[in-house]
């Protein structure tokens, strides 16, 4: 049997009933993540410029995030998913070893307002969706370090299995649909960096989604397309060095959705600055935010892999400041945390922070970690007063799931980014309802409640070209 085969009958078998409390938990905290920063992404440059090309005929049944615009599934699927990753502030997955909820979400929402679905129907899908990122396990990270962007690459396997599930195909059809989707896994790292890197992400929430509805159709696909002698296994790595036997080890036992989980981001910047911004809060939460006249010198730590992309003293733009370890630090410091609203327009170049970061040094930590982990940080802050203050952060907050982001804090989050666009009031109700996703009868009660009239901030998608995942 091969593996397209053994995948749809894994996919085809699942049930709401295998979901545990924390599979049910989990698909909550992905959902209500995923549609915050999908929410505020829809303002950058990247989805508005796709849209406007891509001139999707209004009239369907599928919104636009962003908008109360409705148009067909499959541009909506791709318009969000590109919105959905704009910011590069949704969760990543250690089996797929790119973003994954970004990629589905958007494609089982669009799904769900044209062909009916309820919350319970988003959670399964969701879930049987990050399960079979399990195909990652096979082929990274060779696959990755070739030159391949897993999120898309892999992701659009992800895509397909949730969309295939909330449509209840049948193994047949979901065996066609994967095999289908062998031949739109696409999305080069050459690319990062640039406004494609989120592209990537809405179209392979397009491809997904197009494989599911094909296949319902009757479409064909070679079933062997990831065996094939010319298939995924074959194209995908390098030399074709695979271990597809992983995919299906320990398959449900947990769901990856609940262990390791996805990991989170709480700050909308580059992840490799996530430990040193919590080290900085952690100081904090003990002394109080920071007056930058009381600061002599700001010593940051992080490993030189993270140090890579980060190392930028002063940040020219809004989006160099996201990958600034310096600038990261710096406002969390003084502000005692670290949101949108500092990585809008000329913000960076405030004179308190532009002083504050003459006193900030960023070197790599060469001492023994206290975890194999590349995010670990230490930060030593030395006040005029001649005290001297240090933090240590082994694994940024929400890293897995053994290690959880607190409720109030992606409260915090999902109102940061919805509101821009619905309001406070809005936004709140939004939050309220995502918790109980479950309950929802229609994913149209949903989106409902997520049209917009308010235009989002337009902020620039490109991202500087040293990023990673």
């Amino acid at each position: 049997m091969g593996l397209a085969r053994e995948l749809a009958v894994r996919i085809a078998g699942m049930s709401y009933g295998d979901l545990s409390d924390e599979a049910v938990y989990w698909g909550r905290v992905a959902l209500l993540d995923t549609i915050g920063v999908t929410l505020a992404g829809s303002g950058e440059d990247a989805p508005r410029v796709l849209d406007e090309v891509a001139a999707p005929q209004a009239g369907g049944p599928s919104l636009v995030f962003g908008s109360d615009r409705r148009v067909n599934p499959l541009d909506a699927a791709l318009v969000n998913g590109t919105a959905a990753h704009a910011l590069d502030f949704d969760n990543t997955a250690s089996n797929i070893g790119g973003h994954v909820s970004a990629v589905m979400v958007p494609a089982l929402i669009a799904a769900g307002d044209a062909y009916g679905g309820s919350g319970k129907d988003l959670l399964l899908a969701h879930a049987a969706g990050f399960e079979t990122a399990r195909i990652g396990l096979a082929v990274n990270p060779d696959h990755s370090e070739k030159g391949w962007h897993p999120t898309s690459t892999l992701g659009v396997f992800a895509v397909t299995a949730a969309c295939a599930r909330l449509l209840g195909l049948t193994v047949d059809e979901i065996e066609t649909a994967l095999a289908l989707s062998t031949s739109l896994a696409a999305g080069t790292k050459a690319n990062f960096g640039t406004m494609t890197k989120p592209l990537h992400a809405g179209q392979c929430a397009r491809g997904g989604l197009m494989s599911a509805l094909l296949a319902r159709k009757g479409f064909t696909a070679n079933r062997d397309a990831f065996e094939h002698k010319q298939g995924f296994f074959k194209l995908f790595t390098q030399g074709g060095r695979c271990e597809p036997e992983r995919i299906l080890e320990g398959w449900g036992k947990p769901l990856d959705i609940v262990s390791p989980g996805a990991s989170y981001k709480l700050y909308p910047c580059c992840y490799s600055t996530h430990s040193a911004i919590q080290a900085a809060l952690d100081l904090v939460r003990q002394h109080g935010v920071f007056d930058p006249a009381a600061i002599e010198r700001i010593e940051s730590q992080t490993s030189s892999r993270a140090l890579a992309h980060t190392d930028r003293a002063y940040p020219k733009t809004a989006l160099e400041a996201k990958f600034s370890v310096q600038y990261c630090v710096a406002r969390a410091l003084t502000q005692g945390k670290v949101i949108l609203d500092h990585f809008d327009g000329d913000t960076h170049a405030e004179p308190a922070i532009q002083s504050l970061l003459t006193k900030v040094q960023a070197t790599p930590y060469t001492g023994p970690f206290a975890s194999s982990d590349r995010f670990d940080a230490r930060l030593k802050v030395t006040l005029s007063d001649g005290r001297v203050l240090e933090s240590a952060v082994d694994a940024p907050l929400g890293r897995t799931s053994a290690d959880p982001i607190p409720k109030e804090a992606l409260n915090d989050k999902f109102l940061d980014c919805a509101g821009r666009l619905l309001g406070p009031a809005r936004a709140d109700a939004v939050c309220r309802q995502l918790w109980q996703i479950e309950k929802l009868g229609s994913v149209r009660e949903l989106t409902r409640a997520l049209e917009s009239t308010r235009p989002a901030a337009h902020r620039s998608s490109v991202i500087p070209a040293a990023v990673t995942a």
